[in-house]
């Protein structure tokens, strides 16, 4: 007869989880070892689908995003002269980068710093033909 420590060393084994919840599972399942590793295994299989749909979810909010982005333009201006028109999205992915790296965010701190004492501008636009509900003109200009 196998003992209850050996039952817990077995679905440690396969399952690489804690004695605790081995001992749980094991319970649950009334002792029996094979019913104790179908019922993790489900729960772990649960646990990776909730996982992906989330991941699913927030591509699929990304993906809005960017859509969204595309519809606007950022300005950078010196005076009244353009200097680089970028889309927004792509402003926004730079903005990401920024947050996932220090030495970026360093270099964009420097660099907004020396466009405010050369008196640049942003502004943010919207395309000409781009279906906006609350502005029937298509544009929205906003300084910064």
């Amino acid at each position: 007869m196998t003992s209850e420590l050996e039952k817990i060393d077995i679905l440690r084994s396969r399952l690489d989880i804690s004695y605790k919840e081995a001992k749980e599972a094991l319970d649950a399942a009334g002792g029996d070892v094979v019913q104790a590793l179908i019922n993790l295994e489900g729960k772990e299989s649960n646990f990776g689908e909730y996982f992906q749909n989330k991941g699913q979810d927030m591509m699929g909010q990304v993906k809005g995003f960017l859509h969204k982005g595309q519809e606007y333009r950022i300005k950078v201006k010196q005076g009244g002269k353009t200097v680089i028109t970028v889309p927004a999205a792509l402003g926004a992915l730079g903005l990401f980068g920024v947050l996932a790296s220090p030495g970026i965010a360093l270099i964009g701190a420097l660099g907004t710093a020396t466009a405010m004492t050369q008196n640049y501008t942003l502004e943010f636009e919207r395309k000409p033909g781009a279906a906006d509900a609350e502005n029937s003109s298509g544009s929205a200009d906003t300084d910064i």
